[in-house]
């Protein structure tokens, strides 16, 4: 998991907002490293790098004008996650209803119960193509939870459903996707290796 950096002592942020130039550096140190990956999270879960732009924009200015709120020591990588999922539901609040459809259901349970041949090799473009497919609550917490590396817990703030909920979609998301790529080894699976992911070049 990428390393999260912090700063060390209330006095930092509380002389940072004080001090323009002293908050600038701050933010800086501790949000700006993670710029890229909201900007793939987000690029992979709305289809389209200039949607994506936009909401990473908006999250970096809403975490901007909060930073004072922002505890040192705390994980800033997660806030900012947490603030891009709630502009996302902003603008798609359908993304994240509870429920789920009568006919979404059916559409998964067919899906779960058809193992398609295995390729002999897949391609990158293939995995992020049966990823795209997915329903986006169920992508969601595959990001977050396999990709991204945030736990059960952390996965569950971010976009304010249970434990159990996080779970369940973490559960039925690996389902789809080894559907759709066949029963393939983990080399192209969920859970991969970073230098092997090809969600995150």
């Amino acid at each position: 998991m990428v390393g999260t950096t912090t700063l060390k002592g209330s006095s930092v942020l509380e002389q940072a907002a004080t001090h323009p130039e002293m908050k600038t550096h701050a933010f800086e140190t501790v949000a700006l490293p993670h710029l890229n990956d909201l900007f793939r999270t987000a690029t992979r879960l709305l289809g389209s790098q200039t949607e994506a732009e936009d909401i990473v924009q908006e999250t970096y200015l809403s975490a901007w004008k909060s930073f004072s709120r922002f505890e040192p020591g705390t994980d800033c990588r997660a806030w900012l996650f947490t603030i891009m999922f709630n502009a996302i539901r902003q603008h798609r609040r359908k993304w994240f209803d509870r429920k789920v459809s009568r006919d979404t259901d059916e559409v998964l349970d067919e899906a779960l119960a058809y193992t398609p041949p295995v390729p002999e090799e897949l391609t990158d473009e293939q995995v992020l193509f049966a990823l795209d497919a997915i329903p986006e609550q169920f992508r969601a917490v595959l990001l977050l939870a396999d990709i991204q590396e945030f736990s059960y817990k952390e996965v569950s703030k971010i976009l304010k459903v249970l434990v159990g909920t996080v779970m369940t979609r973490l559960s039925r998301g690996r389902g789809l996707l080894r559907a759709a790529l066949g029963d393939q080894p983990h080399s192209y699976g969920i859970n991969m290796s970073r230098q092997e992911n090809p969600l995150r070049a």
